[in-house]
């Protein structure tokens, strides 16, 4: 028998990469902070982009009288790995930051790295990355919002660890 990381939620699996994107999307997942890292043994290049965020694992359709959906969320840390080249724009900073959507473009020269475009309300990042690693930090909570409060989610963290 097959036990799945979260059974209420049909979440498969608690560590995803780049292999997975065709079966991923980011759409409505709020960030709460991004942070451009270096490796401590100096490879090159030298950049990590990390992204704090809400991942939303399920969307539930409403039932009965309901009129709104309800989600399955998890705390999540999206790695993207050798990072460069990383342009982008932020604002206003007054408002939430929640991604649209992540598209993975072919490499537009000879470079071997497809470039990676996230696109969101006040935000959008472009950047050259050989791939990704999302960990979800902590077990899906149902709950009727597109983002878990601070204490739901433990706060703000960039741990790598997922919790299966």
């Amino acid at each position: 028998m097959i036990t799945l990381p979260h059974p209420p939620s049909g979440l498969t699996k608690a560590t995803w990469t780049d292999a997975d994107f065709p079966g991923m999307g980011w759409h409505d997942c709020r960030v709460h902070a991004v942070s451009i890292g270096e490796y401590a043994d100096g490879t090159l290049p030298p950049a990590r982009m990390l992204l704090d965020l809400d991942y939303i694992v399920r969307w539930v359709q409403p039932a009965g009288r309901d009129r709104n959906f309800t989600f399955w969320i998890a705390p999540a840390t999206l790695v993207l790995e050798r990072a460069w080249n990383i342009d982008g724009r932020l604002g206003p900073l007054h408002e939430v930051m929640e991604i649209a959507d992540v598209h993975r473009l072919d490499s537009p020269d000879s470079n071997p790295e497809p470039l990676w475009h996230i696109e969101g309300q006040n935000f959008e990042f472009r950047l050259r990355a050989v791939g990704y690693t999302q960990y979800l930090r902590l077990p899906p909570q149902h709950v009727p919002r597109q983002a878990l409060t601070s204490t739901e989610r433990a706060g703000m963290s960039f741990a790598e660890q997922s919790f299966a």
